[in-house]
């Protein structure tokens, strides 16, 4: 998972969305607890913010230069899709710069 580590050339901000109790975002707040603090070490200038909120659906959210941002529903997502999903975004943050 080496594009782990290059979140920050790609993306200037990263947005998870969740409530804190609720069923549908319980593989987003795992995923949080298991992956953020490397995801932090790995890039340590790249903002991870993290919103919870009573209802929120769990979303996740990439901001690019220039303003660009590209949004995800994790809903019905398992850990592993989320990953793939993080990834997808890098990806994405790639191309915007070609």
């Amino acid at each position: 998972m080496a594009w782990r580590g290059h979140l920050s050339k790609n993306i200037r901000e990263l947005r998870f969305f969740m409530c804190q109790s609720s069923p549908a975002s319980s593989p987003a707040r795992t995923f949080v607890e298991k992956n953020c603090k490397e995801l932090k070490t790995l890039n340590p200038k790249l903002p991870i913010l993290i919103r919870e909120c009573s209802g929120a659906e769990p979303q996740l959210w990439a901001r690019y230069d220039f303003g660009v941002e590209k949004g995800i529903k994790l809903e019905g997502l398992s850990e592993a899709h989320i990953s793939k999903a993080l990834e997808d975004l890098v990806k994405a943050g790639e191309s915007l710069k070609a």
